[in-house]
């Protein structure tokens, strides 16, 4: 799949978010909180640096989770990014470093996982092993 795919299945993802959003309410039929900049409740998994782009420029915060599928502390680390992208404005998206080697390469990922957090498009903060939810929780208050 080509980076110009990629960006074409986001835009497709984000109309479809925004489409079934402009009642007020998301696909769970819950009150939305409304905010530009406020993230998916599920973790987006993304493929190629055209897609990675486009995620960290449309949310205000976004921490970027490089992982690995036979990586044993980046299972660990998955259901704690689950959580943080359900209960916090936080947009999550996930990077198979495996499937994405010159991405990792682009952000010097040497080992996984490897977190990023991004505020304005910009990088701001790297964690490399795993962390617990409330020290995630208390960076991503931080900065947004």
């Amino acid at each position: 799949m080509s980076e110009s795919d990629d960006l074409d299945r986001l835009r497709e993802q984000r109309r479809q978010e925004l489409t079934d959003g402009a009642d007020g309410e998301g696909a769970d039929g819950e009150a939305d909180a409304g905010g530009a900049g406020v993230g998916p409740s599920e973790p987006v998994h993304v493929d190629g640096a055209a897609a990675l782009e486009e995620t960290v420029n449309e949310y205000d915060v976004v921490l970027v989770d490089f992982y690995a599928d036979w990586c044993g502390p980046c299972k660990m680390l998955e259901p704690i990014v689950k959580e943080l992208a359900a209960e916090t404005d936080v947009a999550v998206a996930k990077v198979d470093v495996d499937r994405n080697q010159q991405l990792a390469g682009q952000y010097q990922v040497q080992g996984v996982p490897t977190m990023m957090f991004f505020a304005d498009g910009q990088p701001v903060e790297r964690i490399v092993g795993v962390r617990g939810k409330e020290d995630l929780a208390g960076l991503i208050s931080k900065l947004g």
